[in-house]
């Protein structure tokens, strides 16, 4: 394939009607036709299920939020409405969707929520939920309550984990059809804010960003009990920006040499090369991302491209990625789309 299409999960406070649309060339080497997608109210963050048939997208309805799903086209990749599920309560800020598209998850900021969604065949909601109401705090000033910015599910598909950004805590739950049941609970270090987090390819290792304290927990994970232990933190900005940077995003490659971590306001994604034996982490180099607030970044299935959305400048930046060296090169900078948040390929 020389084309591959992309989605943008946008705030709909300004400009923005809903769910963007693009079109990577990987032989001209840019980003064109981008499209609105799908109206919806503050589609923060998107997920596509594996076989590209669904994605699934945060939704807000007046005093309600929730996750509305998706079917896409199979030639034009257009998006039809299926179904929504709808809580009280602000929007969650994450969802994700499993191998076998059988559930979905998200994980709310607002209301301290872990939501689980059992979903039909053709990727609508059939209305059976499981929710866990999460408690804690931390001692930074954000930290006031359970913050959850993160719910995804091990590579595996055994554990379900959890980020809870209000009490430093990654948390890990059965993956059943039954109530999800907490089973482990790493604590970072306090006050750090743990957001996202990914899994090395070979599933030993998992690496966790930090929002508040801008860094990233070298972790290794057993895959039996579904417990994290902490092996080295390394910073994701120069000091003098290691104070109310926020970062965001990160992600992994799929050879598992190179990570990839977003700064807000340092405007960066900084980049490192794990060691193949140990999984830690040495610094490379930071790249500007050409505009203002980098919420997400993503890899194109061929990795050999990087898109990273800046929320406040309301742009998209494409990067030409070398695959042995892991460093970025800019593109293209100027790509509009109006309040961009979350990226994904199909």
């Amino acid at each position: 394939m020389t084309s591959y299409i992309g989605y943008i999960g946008t705030y709909t406070k300004k400009e923005s009607k809903g769910i963007y649309q693009f079109t990577l060339d990987t032989e001209k080497k840019m980003i064109t036709d981008v499209q609105l997608a799908a109206k919806l109210e503050n589609p923060t963050y998107i997920a596509v299920s594996k076989d590209k048939r669904n994605l699934f997208a945060v939704t807000k309805n007046g005093e309600q939020g929730g996750i509305t799903s998706f079917s896409v086209g199979t030639e034009t990749r257009t998006l039809t409405k299926l179904n929504s599920i709808l809580l009280d309560g602000a929007p969650p800020c994450y969802v994700s969707v499993n191998n076998i598209n059988s559930k979905v998850l998200s994980a709310n900021y607002h209301t301290k929520k872990l939501v689980s969604y059992k979903l039909n065949q053709d990727g609508s909601f059939n209305n059976e939920i499981s929710i866990v109401n999460h408690e804690g705090s931390g001692p930074h000033e954000r930290q006031e309550k359970s913050h959850l910015h993160f719910a995804d599910f091990t590579p595996d598909g055994k554990y379900i984990i959890v980020v809870d950004l209000g009490s430093d805590r990654i948390i890990t739950y059965t993956n059943t059809d039954d109530e999800l049941n907490e089973v482990n609970s790493f604590s970072a270090k306090p006050g750090s804010g743990p957001r996202h987090i990914t899994f090395h390819p070979n599933g030993k290792f998992a690496y966790a960003v930090t929002e508040l304290s801008s860094e990233v927990i070298m972790l290794y994970y057993d895959a039996e009990d579904g417990s994290f232990k902490d092996i080295q933190y390394i910073s994701t900005v120069p000091e003098e920006f290691r104070e109310g940077n926020d970062a965001s995003a990160v992600v992994i490659s799929s050879d598992g040499k190179y990570l990839y971590v977003g700064n807000r306001r340092h405007s960066s994604i900084a980049i490192y090369k794990i060691d193949e034996n140990n999984g830690e982490l040495t610094f490379l180099e930071w790249t500007p991302t050409m505009g203002n607030w980098p919420r997400d970044f993503v890899l194109d299935p061929t990795e050999e491209f990087l898109v990273a959305t800046n929320e406040k400048t309301d742009n998209m930046t494409l990067f030409s990625r070398n695959k042995e060296t892991g460093r970025l090169t800019l593109l293209q900078s100027s790509i509009k789309v109006p309040e961009p948040v979350c990226v994904k390929f199909l």
